[in-house]
C-alpha cells in the first residue's frame, strides 16, 4: 500500500475555484482501479487530499491521467504556496 499526502494552500480569493477544481479531480480518481482512498479535507484555505494507492504501477497510471495533469497546470495560478506532496509509509 502507497500513501500519499497532498497539501494545496489556496489563494483567499481562489477558495471555491481550487475546491471545485478538486472535487472534480476526486471524482475522477476515485474511478481508478488502483485507488484504494482519495479523500478530499478543508481547514481555512487549505486542502489536503489523502491517497491510498494499491501499487506503485496504479500510482503511476493515476499521475499520468489527463485529468490530473490539468489540474496541476491550472491550479498553480491558484495557490500561494507550491503543492506539497508527500509519499509515506505507515510505520504503526
Amino acid at each position: 500500500m502507497i500513501s500519499i499526502t497532498a497539501l494545496f494552500k489556496s489563494k483567499p480569493e481562489n477558495i471555491e475555484q481550487l475546491q471545485s477544481m478538486l472535487n472534480h479531480l476526486v471524482t475522477e480518481t476515485r474511478k481508478e482501479a488502483a485507488c484504494v482512498r482519495y479523500d478530499l479535507h478543508h481547514s481555512e484555505n487549505v486542502f489536503i487530499i489523502w491517497e491510498e494507492w494499491q501499487d506503485q504501477p496504479g500510482l503511476d497510471i493515476h499521475n499520468n491521467q489527463p485529468y490530473l495533469l490539468d489540474f496541476i497546470a491550472k491550479s498553480e495560478s491558484l495557490v500561494s504556496t507550491p503543492i506539497q506532496v508527500y509519499k509515506t509509509l505507515q510505520i504503526l
